[in-house]
């Protein structure tokens, strides 16, 4: 993706000086406010130092990219917008030519991220908006990847849980709009994804795969799995199937809540984590699928 590297966007160095039209000092240096067309093609306008790009100045590469704030030393360094060939940009703080701080991605299928950025990647507290479906992830980013606590926000119903390299794992809840929450847990399972000849092995992907142990109503916070059971049989099962209008959830779930698999439902489709993350476009490196990164070599 477009936000994970620039590399070949290198601006010419101190000592590429090209052409030059602006203030000096005493020394001869570029000193102050001056417009400079490098050998590369590129262009830059703003402020020098002692012969450095520093302060304020609209740096344009030949490609069609740019970047517009601040430099410290020639290197982009405060507050900066850069916007990529491909059309998507970042807006917020620099730290020695890398995305360092908080800032914001806005991807040319108008996805977004919002949050703190380490060595030019996601790291830390963010937000990442798809478009498309109006869904966004809230939680903890870990060098570009999802990981940690976090939300998983849909139209109408949303799961809290933990994240590991984007896949939820362990205890976790689903929390409707309709009143009530299903908690349970993901556990990690192969999957086959296809079958080859004999002499050949077979492919295998390892998905995480929801186990629902009970529903209930609305809470302010949620107990540990390890303390809660299940209801008594025939007390308050008609109430919760009622509440959840989830098509019967009561004859799915047993009261051990690990000998089946029972998948959350809304009324009207079944939630499955892996379903929902080829609609959503969960993997980050779909963000941007018009980007090039061979091409551009700009997640993580």
């Amino acid at each position: 993706m477009s936000d994970l590297g620039s590399e070949e966007l290198e601006e010419e160095g101190e000592n590429d000086l090209g052409e030059y039209e602006g203030e000096r000092n005493e020394l001869g240096e570029r000193h102050g406010h001056g417009k400079a067309r490098l050998p590369n093609g590129d262009t830059y306008e703003g402020n020098y130092e002692s012969g450095k790009r520093h302060g304020q100045g609209t740096y344009k590469f030949k490609n069609g990219a740019r970047y517009v704030g601040d430099y410290v030393k020639n290197k982009k360094h405060g507050q900066g917008t850069f916007v990529y060939p491909d059309g998507s940009r970042y807006e917020g703080e620099w730290a020695d030519d890398q995305r360092h701080g908080h800032g914001v991605y806005y991807y040319v299928n108008n996805d977004t991220y919002t949050g703190e950025w380490f060595n030019h990647q996601r790291h830390g507290q963010g937000t990442y908006f798809y478009a498309e479906t109006g869904s966004k992830y809230v939680g903890t980013w870990v060098h570009g990847q999802q990981e940690g606590a976090a939300e998983l926000i849909h139209l109408n119903h949303r799961y809290q849980g933990k994240f590991i390299n984007k896949n939820p794992v362990g205890p976790g809840k689903y929390v409707f709009d309709v009143g009530c929450e299903q908690h349970g847990e993901y556990r990690l399972t192969d999957v086959e994804r296809g079958e080859e000849e004999e002499e050949e092995e077979t492919l295998v992907s390892i998905v995480p795969k929801w186990k629902a142990l009970k529903i209930t109503e609305l809470a302010l916070w949620t107990p540990t799995l390890s303390e809660e059971h299940p209801p008594a049989e025939g007390q308050g099962q008609e109430e919760v199937q009622g509440a959840t209008g989830a098509g019967e959830p009561s004859d799915d779930i047993q009261a051990e809540g690990f000998e089946v698999d029972a998948e959350p439902r809304t009324g009207e489709e079944d939630i499955d984590f892996r379903q929902e993350s080829q609609e959503n476009s969960y993997d980050l490196d779909q963000g941007n699928p018009n980007f090039d990164e061979e091409q551009l070599d700009l997640q993580e």
